[in-house]
């Protein structure tokens, strides 16, 4: 293993994560899926930095990028480029794809969703064979990795085979509000900094992690994987055989970021972000947990094998009991009422993905009581 060339992605990772106020998990996975030339699917409101996340990481990488918004009317000269008129002349169809798609690098396509049928079968050979095909034209293409994003996940049958070419799902929503203060630091800071792009990694660079995935060696996870897979599938996730293996090089891309050449059962928490609803998330989460707490942790774990998202009802109790204290103080300011109303709806919308219903409701109580304690001082 070259581990320079893993020193270089994460140096590029941890000044992402540096700028971009709590983005860890997204950029942890844009990491991952970089080494293991697999496809990231960014899900989220306007507004949540998804596309500003996706072309900070592409402006370190010393490659062709090439993004586009798509709509409904997007034509396929739009991302792969027009025929060429002096080829056209003499008979031949052949893609004048200079600055388009088929040469990047770096793929992002922004509003994925909105790709209608003209482009749709050109985007799944892309996507999951990394090949551009149109007539009896035929190339590979140089791309290391693609990034789709959307506020919305799909509704129409038609662009299900388009969203199950993005192996990796992960929701990027609006920070903790106890982060925005730091979020809004940041952001004033990369306003004020012109050379803010000092690590960086090149094309080849990526092109040997990525080769360097097939020394990882998965004989110690295999059964433990194979034992995942079937629970999710008998908990109603559509695991299909080919995501099934695709996914051993994600697996894979964890221990070789984390410096290993064999792989571990914490290895699998990538596996947290497969799902096709967001109703699946803390399902599929809780039963990766499992799966991985059900031993110690292991040497060089990957900075995210161990923190799943999902909220501890402990914790969220503690920090309610504390926030009704400060309620009924008569000091509190108008701008602090303010803040543990933001917090309060936050920590709402988080109880939301506690699977356990009698933690749930035992959580829910403080939080209802609090909120009729503020409608009765409104």
């Amino acid at each position: 293993m070259n581990e320079q060339l893993v020193d270089k992605l994460n140096h590029v990772l941890r000044q992402l994560k540096h700028t971009f106020i709590g983005k860890d998990d997204v950029i942890d996975l844009m990491g991952i899926c970089l080494a293991g030339r697999e496809n990231l699917f960014l899900l989220g409101p306007p507004g949540t930095a998804k596309s500003a996340v996706v072309k900070a990481l592409a402006s370190h990488i010393d490659g062709r990028t090439f993004e586009y918004l798509l709509t409904r009317f997007t034509e396929p000269n739009e991302i792969f480029g027009p025929f060429d008129i002096r080829k056209l002349r003499e008979g031949e169809l052949i893609t004048n794809t200079e600055g388009m798609l088929p040469e990047a690098a770096f793929i992002f396509l922004d509003e994925l969703l909105n790709a209608n049928s003209a482009i749709l079968n050109s985007l799944l050979m892309v996507l999951n064979e990394r090949v551009f095909r149109r007539g009896r034209e035929t190339r590979q293409l140089p791309a290391l990795m693609v990034v789709g994003a959307s506020n919305h996940l799909p509704e129409d049958e038609a662009l299900q085979a388009l969203y199950d070419r993005f192996l990796i799902r992960v929701k990027c929503d609006y920070v903790d509000p106890q982060q925005l203060s730091a979020v809004l630091q940041a952001g004033w800071q990369l306003e004020q900094t012109n050379d803010s792009v000092t690590a960086s990694i090149t094309h080849d660079d990526i092109s040997q992690l990525q080769q360097q995935i097939s020394l990882v060696n998965l004989d110690a996870v295999r059964p433990d994987y194979l034992t995942l897979i079937q629970q999710l599938r008998n908990a109603g996730l559509q695991v299909s055989d080919r995501r099934a293996v695709k996914l051993q090089r994600l697996i894979a891309a964890s221990a070789l970021v984390s410096k290993r050449t064999t792989a571990q059962r914490s290895d699998m928490w990538v596996l947290r972000y497969i799902w096709d609803t967001e109703e699946q998330q803390p399902i599929i989460a809780a039963i990766v947990d499992e799966m991985i707490n059900s031993e110690p942790a292991g040497e060089q774990e990957h900075p995210r094998a161990r923190h799943s998202g999902l909220p501890d009802a402990d914790e969220i109790y503690r920090e309610l009991q504390q926030m009704t204290i400060q309620w009924n103080d008569s000091a509190l300011s108008p701008a602090d009422k303010a803040a543990i109303k933001d917090r309060l709806r936050y920590l709402n919308g988080r109880c939301e993905w506690i699977t356990n219903p009698t933690r749930r409701e035992y959580v829910m109580q403080p939080i209802t009581s609090l909120w009729q304690q503020i409608m009765q001082q409104s």
